[in-house]
């Protein structure tokens, strides 16, 4: 049975969610973050996509972004989730795969679902009981966006002043 195919429109927002395969960590050290990080900006410069919000969790990866090119959704993904199995497999030296299936993604109209969208992922950490604030958690665009500090991922949002 063919699966059902994406529905890809030009000037919306995508939420792109991604899990580990079989719910299992893809994030095993803070050097993994750091490196889904610099593959994410990577493919941002290479497909000029604008990144609004994301949140890297253990087992799972939440993601909003704007594609220029509705053919570019699908290119921007493979080769991060590509890239990233690749060096997680080989640096952990495992075999196999890594995400547990192709990525989920949903548009998001740009009005008020696409603020309380941005708050539901980088509230993730919080109601999964990772940590007590977002504040206290490095690996989403919260900082960024609310406080303007560029901690870790410099360039990575600089689409946020678009909002």
């Amino acid at each position: 049975m063919p699966r059902k195919a994406r529905l890809l429109l030009k000037g919306v927002c995508y939420h792109i969610i991604n899990r580990g395969n079989q719910k299992q960590e893809i994030f095993l050290k803070e050097v993994d973050y750091e490196k889904y990080l610099a593959i994410l900006r990577h493919y941002k410069r290479k497909y000029r996509f604008k990144l609004y919000a994301y949140c890297l969790m253990p087992n799972h990866i939440h993601l909003i972004l704007e594609v220029k090119d509705k053919g570019d959704l699908a290119k921007a993904m493979q080769g991060i989730t590509l890239t990233y199995a690749i060096w997680f497999n080989k640096k952990y030296k495992k075999v196999g795969r890594v995400w547990q299936n192709r990525f989920k993604s949903m548009v998001i109209q740009k009005d008020r679902y696409l603020i309380d969208c941005l708050q539901y992922i980088e509230l993730n950490p919080v109601r999964a009981n990772i940590t007590y604030s977002p504040d206290a958690f490095p690996w989403s665009s919260w900082k960024e966006r609310i406080l303007g500090k560029n901690h870790y991922r410099e360039a990575l949002l600089d689409a946020l002043h678009n909002l």
